[in-house]
């Protein structure tokens, strides 16, 4: 009897792996510092008497190990067809075009793919992000909040609704005198929430919480890895929670108390007041209230940065009230809901297979049901020679989004709905490179022959495996950390400038700060954080033609508009920068494109103004005058794993707040 425990794991052999030990990473300017500083696991994770932290090669081995052996085990329980000699070709092409960066899986998939976290116990881990509607909140209650910060606390971004608006009235809970020991696990958190949301929605029974079995401070957290911030978070969102609805006790649950709410949980599960969030609101056009709900500066910066905010545009409306709030401040976002639900690419007539899409991820480059998840794959075309080179990690890219859909996550409604939509995006950054590069109506070509090479795929190893196509398969998203591996530009966004200083910051007893100081990079105290440095490294732009200071809005959209003609069938994240000139164009701008896009935002290009800024824009001589007193690193010597990745990791995911 076959079972998942006497089936050989996937490996690829010693002597293919050998001369990648020593081989050369293309890596960008910041690629090296970037892998180690969030993807590297420690080694003694999967060895006991190892020590150090992963290289690239070991990396690309744990993930694409990972991913051919979930394909093994699932072809193998179904009694289909294995052929070992093609599997170990594929792979090895895999590994190869992985380790010099054509492609990469999500930094989720870089962090997790091939752990004991996603094998054992949930696949979860490698999803990017996720979609739940409110609409059922009036009958499954906290339980909905409880499941988006079950995502959270998974690194899973969420987006969400507010249509669960006015349908019941809150109650007054039955608090009581019999105690509830917190679980020191996720579970336990969570399971804590949902029952005291329950109290609010339902008038159901509130224990008293104790938190004494929670591990403290600073305990490093098995699995998943990080370490615990102690039980002070979960027990002031708690608190937070009881005076936010004590007080609306009797009142119809509104829009504002939906979305606070999840921030309220965004704020916990973040916890240490990093300032980080990967949510996205999605409220109604016309309900002011919700679109203004960040002027209140106080409840801004104490939780409400938790959420990108967006509402449900409508094809034909009047858009100069909501123009003029984004040249304030960049919210909120446009979400042509309608348009996601009846057309793929634009290019190709409407089609009614996606119809019950209820919102979008935090990056609004994936479609999504209630309860449904995305996984994400990059390609970047720049770092190939030509189409045929591009076609063969397309392959290698789709492959393993498909293979993510084998996995089960631990939510019944969501294995329901990934088990039938097998929905992925395969993605593209450093578009702009490649324009660049090979010419604008040239990649706009191979947009559209790959995506019909992309169907073709499909039908092939759907077949193969017995699963059902996919309903969906190609975006763009807005990428972030992983396109720094390679020094890609990330998802179609123009760069910086041609010259610029790029900021990352560390902390201060992070072994790595020792040896980038060494090397020569400019390290300072960081302006706004304690225990915090600021390390500098300069960046010259490849295939450099222009920055986002001389992009007008008009071109960034239009590129965007073809892109979701000839290539995405999910949907094109863009944040569109505007020049302050340009301010008074942004109505006319979306009158223009809402029948053309699925989503946009817009966001006012501007120099900070703040110290330190993440890019600051510089000369050609202040580039070289920096990089001459640099020595690249090749290796950091550290048992200090990475940060591991939230979310997309893109920064259009989540908001930032200096301080």
């Amino acid at each position: 009897m076959r079972t998942l425990e006497n089936i050989r794991r996937f490996r690829l052999s010693d002597t293919f792996i050998e001369p990648y030990k020593t081989a050369e990473v293309p890596w960008g300017p910041l690629g090296y510092v970037t892998f180690k500083r969030t993807y590297s696991r420690r080694l003694s994770e999967f060895d006991p008497h190892a020590t150090g932290t992963e290289e690239w090669w070991q990396t690309c081995r744990r993930v694409i190990e990972g991913m051919f052996n979930m394909q093994k085990q699932h072809v193998f329980m179904l009694g289909l067809e294995w052929i070992d000699t093609k599997a170990q070709a594929t792979a090895k092409d895999a590994y190869d075009r992985l380790f010099n960066l054509k492609w990469t899986p999500p930094g989720r998939g870089l962090w997790m793919m091939g752990t004991k976290f996603v094998e054992d116990r949930t696949a979860a881990g490698l999803f990017n992000c996720a979609f739940r509607s409110t609409r059922d909140l009036r009958i499954k209650g906290g339980y909905l909040f409880a499941w988006m910060m079950d995502a959270l606390m998974l690194g899973i971004g969420v987006g969400f609704d507010t249509e669960g608006a006015n349908s019941f009235t809150i109650s007054e809970p039955d608090f009581t005198n019999d105690t509830h020991i917190i679980d020191d696990s996720r579970e336990g958190w969570v399971n804590s929430v949902h029952m005291l949301l329950d109290g609010f929605f339902f008038g159901s029974r509130v224990p008293k919480f104790d938190y004494t079995a929670i591990r403290p401070e600073g305990a490093p957290i098995a699995g998943f890895g990080g370490t615990s911030s102690g039980y002070v978070p979960l027990k002031e969102l708690h608190n937070n929670l009881i005076e936010m609805y004590s007080a609306k006790i009797g009142d119809p649950i509104s829009s504002i108390d939906i979305v606070d709410t999840e921030n309220l949980i965004g704020r916990c599960v973040v916890a240490g007041n990093v300032r980080r969030s990967a949510a996205l609101a999605m409220g109604a056009y016309d309900d002011r209230l919700y679109l203004e709900m960040k002027n209140d500066k106080e409840k801004l910066y104490h939780h409400r940065w938790g959420s990108n905010n967006s509402f449900n545009a409508v094809v034909g409306m009047d858009y100069t009230w909501h123009a003029e709030q984004s040249q304030k401040n960049g919210e909120p976002g446009y979400i042509w809901l309608d348009n996601a639900r009846t057309r793929g690419r634009f290019k190709d007539p409407p089609r009614y297979d996606d119809v019950n899409v209820a919102g979008f991820n935090p990056c609004v480059e994936q479609q999504l049901e209630d309860a449904e998840l995305c996984c994400l794959v990059e390609t970047f075309p720049a770092k190939h020679d030509d189409y045929e080179d591009y076609l063969k990690t397309l392959k290698i890219a789709y492959l393993y989004g498909k293979t993510i859909t084998l996995s089960n996550t631990h939510w019944p409604e969501t294995n329901a709905k990934m088990l039938k939509n097998r929905r992925i995006g395969l993605s593209q950054s450093g578009v702009i490179q490649a324009f660049n590069k090979f010419g604008r109506r040239t990649i706009l070509n191979w947009c559209d022959e790959a995506y019909a090479h992309v169907q073709k795929l499909d039908d092939e190893y759907s077949n193969w495996l017995c699963i059902p196509k996919s309903v969906r398969m190609t975006s763009i998203k807005p990428s972030g950390t992983v396109s720094l591996l390679n020094g890609s530009t990330p998802g179609i966004h123009f760069p910086e400038d041609e010259y610029y200083i790029r900021r990352i910051r560390f902390s201060k007893d992070s072994q790595l700060v020792e040896p980038l100081q060494a090397a020569g990079y400019k390290i300072e105290d960081d302006e706004y954080s304690p225990n915090t440095i600021c390390v500098e490294f300069p960046v010259q732009e490849p295939y450099f033609q222009k920055g986002k200071k001389e992009a007008t809005i008009w071109e960034q959209l239009e590129i965007a508009a073809q892109y979701q003609h000839y290539w995405a069938d999910n949907s094109v994240s863009i944040t569109v920068t505007f020049k302050e000139e340009e301010g008074g164009q942004l109505k006319s701008a979306l009158e223009m494109y809402e029948s053309r896009l699925k989503a946009v935002s817009f966001l006012r290009y501007q120099l900070t103004g703040y110290k330190q800024p993440p890019y600051e824009p510089i000369t050609k001589e202040e580039y070289e005058e920096l990089i001459k007193n640099i020595t690249p690193i090749q290796r950091f010597e550290v048992e200090e794993q990475g940060s591991g990745t939230k979310f997309c990791d893109g920064d259009s995911c989540e908001i930032q707040f200096d301080q």
